[in-house]
Formats: structure tokens, sequence, C-alpha cells
């Protein structure tokens, strides 16, 4: 009888070993899970700059799930309703307000947040001799989003001897998240602080709520399928 007992005791610990294992293995396959490591993992490098990048410590139950300008492009001629963030793991203005947005989505009860790493995607355009040039031309999606998403973009402009160039695009920056509406997009926000003028600093408690503000009234725009009100009511 003992025997019996102990060879039960030794399969239920078995069992609950396997699901362990099984639940283990289901969160590391989650997108949440993937952003977390991949925003993590830069935590305390050094940069190009020299500088020591932002050390950070996403929630494991995020709401970020990775996409693709071609998969944002098709959910806005299918006229969907949804929030994304344009942005990439080394982009430091991004790692200053991703814990901003994933708590303001938690406020709001915004389950997706889709992500889109811009970091390769976009064109790059630069002065020679007065001129703007494109010395790289922008993946085929990126350059259809700025066309989707042309009312809320702001000017693609660089910088010649302190003065602002403009070069006839839009840019998507980073960061920047979207509210789409009805496949219309309806707002844009950085969620960057206005007391934040340096990416690296050590941002405060005042910051981050403005921050969070930001993201939590750019999700309004979510709450009636053919009005936003955001800009309105915050």
């Amino acid at each position: 009888m003992k025997k019996k007992v102990v060879v039960a005791s030794v399969i239920v610990l078995i069992v609950a070993i396997l699901i362990g294992i099984l639940y283990i293995n289901k969160v590391h396959s989650t997108d949440s899970y993937k952003f977390k490591k991949e925003y993590e993992k830069l935590n305390n490098q050094k940069n190009e700059s020299g500088k020591t990048i932002r050390k950070l410590s996403i929630p494991t139950n995020n709401p970020i799930k990775y996409s693709t300008a071609k998969e944002i492009v098709k959910k806005i001629e299918n006229k969907e309703t949804f929030v994304v963030y344009f942005g990439f793991a080394e982009c430091p203005w991004c790692r200053s307000v991703i814990n901003n947005l994933i708590q303001a989505a938690k406020n709001k009860n915004v389950d997706t947040i889709y992500y889109v790493d811009i970091g390769n995607i976009r064109d790059i355009k630069e002065l020679k001799d007065g001129k703007v040039t494109t010395t790289k031309k922008g993946d085929k999606y990126y350059l259809e989003l700025l066309k989707k998403l042309d009312n809320v973009l702001t000017d693609y402009t660089l910088t010649d001897d302190d003065k602002e160039v403009k070069t006839g695009e839009k840019r998507i920056y980073a960061p920047n998240v979207v509210a789409v509406v009805n496949g219309k997009a309806e707002d844009l926000e950085s969620g960057i602080s206005k007391k934040e003028k340096d990416p690296y600093m050590k941002l405060t408690e005042t910051m981050n709520k403005e921050s969070t503000k930001k993201f939590e009234c750019l999700m309004k725009c979510l709450e009636k399928s053919n009005v936003c009100t955001a800009k309105n009511s915050c």
C-alpha cells in the first residue's frame, strides 16, 4: 500500500512538472514575452554614441503583438479599429515611454497594441549640396503607410545650419503611436513628456504620469466608432 502511495505521488509530481514546463513554453512563445526579451536584452548596454541604454522592466503580460507595415496597411484597408506602435528597441525615446504606453493600455482596457519595428524599413534622406537626396529607399509598405496615415503624420525635415528643410514627405517617427478607427487614422501620440529634454535623463513620476495620460487620451479614440474625442477631452 505504501509503495502505491509513493508511486502515485511520483506520478502526480511528474505530471505537475510537465504541466509547468508546457506552461512556461507557452508563455515564452508569446509575442508579449518576445517583446519583453527584445527590449530588456539591451538594458545598460552602451550604444554607438557611448550612451548607456535605459534599463527597462517590461511586464510579461503586456499587450504587444508583433506586426508588419504590410499587415497594418491591410488592416487599414479592411477598415479595422486598433492601436499601432511604431518604434524599435534601440530608440532611446521609445524606451522612455514604452512602460507608460503599456500602463495606459491596461488603464483603458486595450488588449492589443500592434508593434511595427520601423528601425530599418524607413527611407533615409540627406542634404547634399543643399539638395534633399534619398540615400536609402524605404520599404514599399512603409511608403504605403505614409499615404494611409498622412493626416496624422508630421513633415520629414532635415537640419541645415540650424534651419529646418522640408523633404516634401511625411515621416513615421519613433515613437509614434497611432489610433486607427474604422480604417482612418484619428490620432497620433509620441507620449514624450514636455519636461523630457533628453531621452537618457532620469524620468520623474510627473513625467511618467504625463506620458501615460497622453496615451490614455489617444486610446479614447477607440471608445466611439466614428468620432475621436481625445483632443477635446484631455
